[in-house]
């Protein structure tokens, strides 16, 4: 995964929590924060890789 993709997930998590939210579907509310944390430990786990990446010399 890329911080790129985990970010966007995020995006579209919001969105969904956000539509859930004004239409009181709660549901969709619940699927969008579950997305939304969902890309938030893509992007973290990225950054993380990046990281190991860097200390370690490798690519």
């Amino acid at each position: 995964m890329s911080k790129a993709k985990g970010k966007a997930k995020q995006v579209k998590g919001k969105i969904k929590e956000s539509a859930g939210s004004a239409m009181d579907d709660k549901g969709m509310q619940a699927e969008g924060s579950a997305e939304r944390m969902s890309g938030k430990a893509e992007e973290m786990t990225a950054k993380a890789s990046d990281k190991t990446k860097r200390a370690t010399g490798k690519s």
